[in-house]
């Protein structure tokens, strides 16, 4: 009996426990204030922060709203007191009160402070740039908060702006470009704007900017970089005589003022220029005269130019003066490392020269030389932990061996190889879930400086407002109310834009969330069919999936994208998952002769969810095999219809055989779709339509999901 009653006790502690536990998991909002303790003022732009992660500024009232749960721990940050730390204990209103740590300093003192403390920041975000773009962005997230005028604004979205560039994110470059313009026209920052184009592949706005640019007002080096990048934006357009002439232009500059790192890399550029239009001999000419110069300037700029020449020759198929180049580039590379350390991505590692050399001796049919060259490149790739290389020189050495009618030694390095490609495979999906994880946390940030930005404008507007009335209400009260109209105007403005911006950042979010879920379904894909196939047929699975994913990625940042680009990656997803479920289903893609795919746009992988949902839950379960018709054709001149349809189970009979488990998982894509799809409609007044109905009334129904495009 007295056991039993101490099980109840226990039993009843256990059950309060886990609801104060579960109660203080809760996230909720708190609202707080931050007041002068002795003046009871309202302190304006208090940085609160809690340490699950939350953010937030006091506003002119020195009132704040933070989304916590009990047991965070509140840090109210502010330059003009000493930082304060706040435990939540309930879900009650948070006053803070602080004392000054010194009398309130002078409007001169305050400024010169505050230039101070921004300098300190930017000079903190460039340290970290190449290194921690998370730590980076936030020195510049609180800069941002510092700064007191446009200059620094400039300054501040400007050096966001490289930190894009360097981690190759162009297209949110661009935008902290165009903003660091908007707040300070300066020359450096729009040739870097110029260039951000040119890498994201925005070639006609490069162009733009290059053509109309006042080249007066730039330095002689300066000078030289706008003629090179010009240069290079030809060559994205695959105008390589245009590219020549601009070339052209800016070596003679570099010759003029005798800036021999310039004369040496633009040398080498019109080399590769006439390379690419086909005159071999003219590039040979200038690669000539770049190894040369590049031989006067240090040992690894040499190094750089003969691992260029020596890839031209690779490509002119002069193999023997590819190897002869690439022995000098090993030893130079010993050199060189003596002194410094050389990652794996760069193009002068040893593991990477001895695998080409080795692939050169391979392509002259030499085959015995081209063994300890690719032995060697494994040895130093696997102490290097270069899985790439390592892997392309186990495929080339199996080939040799081959090739040699060694068949056993080939067996055993093909093996090895594909234990490699396992090893590799593992090691980029870590690294797709490590770069998916620090892209949140960046992009969080992003949106946190963009809502600093918002809200300086606002608080811009609203102060000029303020002052505009006092001065107007003492000459006239006529005046007074021009103000007020004039103010509705700019408030209805800032809503509307508002508005636009929270449309463009969910469309951004549910972007990222499709495709993280697209490709953790099309890595499982390529999981079970390298685990069920040959290897040959697996490695070229893998490269189709490795080209699929590019273009899914490169078009995630797109509201739309032509038609014929969206239909070509849908005939390159179903050939993948075809490949899986051969015996389940066949496939067609039908576009109807009146349908101009040119002349219509599609939101990208909009139509992909819905395929994945035909083959994963209708014609997998089929007995049979069963069909995919994927059906475009005209409506009217200016609407066209997408027809998915699939014979399989049918959306009812599907749910019946669904496990339990997964009757518990919803669809994130099919959701995120609709989600999108209702953003754009009304971003785009009604451009999408979606319909789902069941196929045909047998025992397997099947599903037919309607997409209805319009032009405009």
């Amino acid at each position: 009996m007295v056991i039993f009653i101490l099980l109840c006790i226990s039993y009843t502690g256990l059950g309060q426990n886990s609801e104060l536990k579960k109660k203080s998991s809760a996230i909720f909002t708190v609202r707080g204030s931050v007041y002068h303790k002795y003046s009871n003022d309202p302190i304006n732009l208090v940085n609160i922060e809690v340490n699950g992660g939350a953010y937030a500024v006091t506003g002119s009232d020195g009132s704040f709203r933070i989304k916590v749960k009990i047991g965070d721990e509140l840090v109210v940050r502010h330059k003009d007191f000493e930082t304060v730390y706040y435990t939540i204990e309930s879900d009650e209103r948070v006053v803070i009160e602080v004392e000054p740590e010194q009398p309130k300093p002078s409007r001169k003192e305050r400024l010169k402070q505050s230039i101070q403390t921004f300098n300190k920041l930017i000079d903190s975000a460039n340290f970290y740039l190449k290194t921690d773009a998370e730590q980076s962005i936030h020195f510049i997230a609180d800069a941002l908060n510092e700064s007191t005028s446009q200059d620094q604004n400039a300054e501040a979205y400007k050096t966001l702006g490289d930190l894009y560039m360097h981690w190759k994110q162009f297209d949110l470059a661009i935008s902290n470009y165009r903003i660091s313009l908007q707040n300070s026209k300066i020359n450096e920052t729009q040739l870097k704007l110029a260039k951000a184009y040119k890498n994201n592949k925005n070639y006609q706005e490069s162009l733009e900017i290059y053509s109309n640019f006042n080249i007066e007002d730039l330095s002689n080096f300066q000078e030289i970089e706008y003629y090179e990048n010009f240069g290079d934006t030809y060559i994205g357009t695959k105008d390589y005589k245009s590219a020549i002439s601009i070339y052209e232009k800016g070596l003679k500059v570099a010759k003029d003022y005798k800036i021999n790192s310039k004369t040496t890399d633009l040398n080498s550029k019109i080399a590769q220029a006439y390379n690419l239009d086909g005159n071999i001999i003219k590039a040979k000419g200038f690669f000539n005269s770049s190894l040369s110069l590049a031989e006067k300037e240090n040992k690894k700029r040499a190094l750089e130019e003969k691992i260029t020449v020596a890839e031209f020759n690779n490509t002119a198929k002069n193999y023997t003066d590819e190897i002869s180049l690439r022995k000098q580039a090993v030893e130079d590379i010993k050199e060189i490392e003596s002194d410094s350390f050389i990652s794996n991505e760069s193009n002068i590692t040893p593991q990477k020269q001895n695998y080409k050399i080795g692939n050169a001796y391979y392509l002259q049919k030499d085959y015995d030389s081209a063994i300890p060259y690719l032995e060697k490149s494994i040895q130093e790739a696997d102490s290097r932990a270069d899985l790439i290389i390592k892997n392309n020189a186990l495929r080339r050495i199996a080939d040799v061996y081959e090739n040699k009618g060694d068949f056993d030694k080939a067996k055993q390095k093909f093996q090895e190889y594909i234990a490699s490609v396992d090893e590799l495979y593992t090691k980029k999906e870590q690294e797709i879930y490590q770069a998916a994880r620090s892209q949140r946390n960046i992009i969080e940030t992003q949106n946190r400086i963009t809502s600093l930005e918002n809200d300086r404008k606002f608080n811009q507007i609203r102060y000029d407002l303020t002052n505009r009335n006092q001065q107007i209400i003492i000459y006239s009260l006529s005046g007074g109310l021009l103000l007020l109209l004039i103010g509705s105007y700019f408030a209805y403005k800032y809503i509307k834009q508002q508005r636009l911006a929270n449309n463009l950042l969910a469309l951004k979010s549910l972007r990222s969330q499709m495709n993280p879920h697209f490709i953790f379904n099309a890595l499982n894909s390529v999981n079970s069919f390298i685990a069920t196939n040959d290897e040959r047929t697996a490695n070229r699975y893998l490269s189709d999936f490795s080209f699929l994913m590019r273009a899914v990625l490169e078009n995630s940042e797109e509201d739309f994208i032509p038609l014929q680009k969206e239909i070509d990656l849908l005939e390159l997803y179903v050939k993948l998952e075809h490949f899986r479920f051969q015996d389940k289903f066949d496939y067609a893609i039908e576009v109807e002769k009146t349908v101009d795919v040119e002349k219509f746009k599609i939101p990208p992988m909009l139509l992909q969810p819905y395929i994945e949902n035909a083959v994963w839950h209708g014609l997998r379960y089929k007995t049979e095999k069963g069909l995919l018709k994927i059906l475009i054709a005209s409506r009217s001149k200016d609407e066209i219809i997408i027809s998915i349809i699939d014979d399989g189970v049918g959306r009812v009979r599907s749910k019946t055989l669904k496990t339990d488990n997964q009757k518990k998982h919803n669809s994130k894509g099919l959701s995120n779709i609709k989600k999108r799809v209702a953003i754009l409609n009304d971003m785009y007044k009604d451009k999408v339509d979606v319909s789902i109905e069941d196929y045909q009334n047998s025992e397997d129904t099947g599903t037919k999901v309607v997409v209805t495009l319009k032009k405009d």
